[in-house]
């Protein structure tokens, strides 16, 4: 029997054994990194080096980054009461906080105006669809594009970005806010003013180093040419799938796209019903976006592409990452493929 494939790293990376180590050795840290004895300051000194290589990754100085619960609370922290412009295809937790009147385009491209009071993704979670950044954007979210892209933030023109440490091989738990420099948000989290007095509470030491590791790592990865490989790969496991536009849609085909991820449309073949028959075949992969993944819902991002609401709820995403094998993806393109004949078989009766 072949083990199981994990192809949902949009959800959540594999723990990188960088990430791994650093967060070991953290829990051996004793000391609150508010104290100011030896031991505190043994802390504070891990936090601020996993600090200096989130920033080197991703383009930023030390200073900018403000250590988060995850880019939600991130997105929460720079967002809140701003009243910015958003549009339908960004992840939840922005669209909380937005105004969904940036219009959409059936590539799943967004149309930004005025970019100083709006808010705009890199990369699309669920379509792996990349934005153009617009200079001056007041706020972007990073999630799906750190790590997997070349990313600067200090050259992106951006004021504000959220970043998340699980997406690139780090632990849950543990993200960012980066501000560019001269720029303050209000702590949403009072206290003992933690994190330079924009987030309060005693910080996370083992995720936070963990984050670090994992940054360091994935961009070497990316130095590498890691992700190069991936899009080779998703490319090979696209070519197998046997798609045809009249029975399988491949959304986002032709756009610039995350070098990992593949959205399938299948009308009248639910997206819950392919994840869970690809589960029972040995293959984890998802249905949209893993945060709203356990709700019976039709994709959000795809009905502002322009889908339907049913033909919404046909998707499927897999994600793919640099420890996927081609023996994984063909055998997952064979499992899919033999369960979307059956289904057609089903319905043509």
């Amino acid at each position: 029997m072949a083990p199981r494939s994990y192809l949902d790293w949009n959800a959540t990376a594999p723990l990188r054994p960088e990430a791994r180590a650093a967060m070991c050795a953290a829990m051996d840290v004793v000391g609150n990194p508010s104290s100011v004895h030896a031991e505190g300051r043994a802390a504070t000194a891990l936090i601020e080096k996993a600090r200096a290589q989130v920033a080197e990754a991703f383009g930023a100085q030390a200073s900018d980054i403000v250590f988060t619960s995850g880019a939600t609370e991130a997105a929460a922290l720079a967002l809140a009461g701003r009243g910015l412009h958003g549009s339908g295809v960004e992840h939840d937790a922005v669209r909380a906080w937005v105004t969904e009147d940036l219009p959409v385009d059936g590539a799943g491209r967004v149309n930004v105006s005025e970019p100083g009071v709006s808010t705009l993704q890199l990369a699309n979670s669920e379509t792996g669809i990349l934005q153009d950044l617009p200079e001056g954007l007041a706020v972007c979210d990073f999630t799906q594009g750190f790590g997997k892209l070349p990313v600067a933030f200090d050259w992106s023109g951006v004021d504000m970005g959220l970043i998340s440490a699980h997406k690139l091989g780090g632990p849950k738990g543990i993200g960012a806010l980066v501000l560019r420099r001269g720029l303050d948000v209000e702590a949403r989290i009072k206290g003992g003013g933690q994190e330079m007095g924009r987030r309060s509470g005693t910080e996370n030491l083992i995720g936070i180093a963990g984050f670090g590791g994992a940054a360091q790592a994935a961009a070497q990865d990316l130095a590498n040419g890691v992700w190069g490989r991936v899009a080779q790969l998703r490319n090979i496991l696209e070519n197998s799938l046997d798609l045809d536009g009249n029975v399988t849609i491949l959304v986002g085909k032709g756009a610039p796209r995350l070098p990992n991820t593949t959205c399938l449309v299948t009308p009248g073949w639910k997206g819950e019903t392919q994840v869970m028959q690809m589960d029972l075949a040995g293959f984890a992969i998802s249905a949209g976006s893993a945060c709203s993944s356990g709700k019976v819902t039709s994709s959000a991002v795809l009905r502002a592409m322009g889908f339907d609401e049913r033909d919404a709820g046909c998707a499927i995403r897999i994600s793919i990452g640099p420890t996927t094998t081609e023996d994984e993806v063909l055998r997952f393109s064979e499992a899919w493929r033999a369960a979307r004949a059956r289904h057609l078989s089903r319905v043509s009766r």
